[in-house]
């Protein structure tokens, strides 16, 4: 099975100027755990996670001007990886499990087209079991 046969087609992003409370909010009506980072061309320079987030703005308790003065570059993960729509879910599987995180970035001819977790991955595998063929 392909990539973009498991993938989420929402990319969600935000930019480089928007804070990390806002990040958070949109994070939570949004629904996801990851936001994209773009920059003014359109490519992702970043991702934060909800990881990322709760650990500044709610574990450190930081004081309001230290909220005020953060920026998400301060905080996002400047590695942004990737994979192709293309690749078997079975890459990108393997491609989360080796670089320790949940979720991939999808580019078909270099531009995002959707997000893949391991979530989505367990929901295919599962159908597949599941579903008598």
């Amino acid at each position: 099975m392909k990539v973009k046969e498991a993938m989420n087609q929402d990319v969600i992003t935000i930019t480089s100027s928007t804070r990390p409370p806002e990040a958070f909010q949109k994070m939570y009506k949004e629904g996801v755990r990851r936001l994209f980072v773009m920059d003014d061309d359109g490519e992702p320079v970043g991702v934060v996670s909800y990881s990322d987030l709760i650990g500044v703005l709610g574990t450190i308790k930081p004081s309001a001007k230290d909220v005020v003065s953060l920026q998400i570059t301060d905080i996002m993960s400047k590695e942004v990886i990737t994979i192709s729509a293309d690749d078997g879910i079975e890459d990108a599987a393997n491609l989360m499990l080796r670089a320790d995180i949940s979720g991939l970035l999808v580019l078909e001819d270099d531009k995002p087209v959707g997000v893949i977790t391991k979530t989505d991955i367990c929901r295919m595998v599962a159908a597949e079991l599941l579903i008598p063929s």
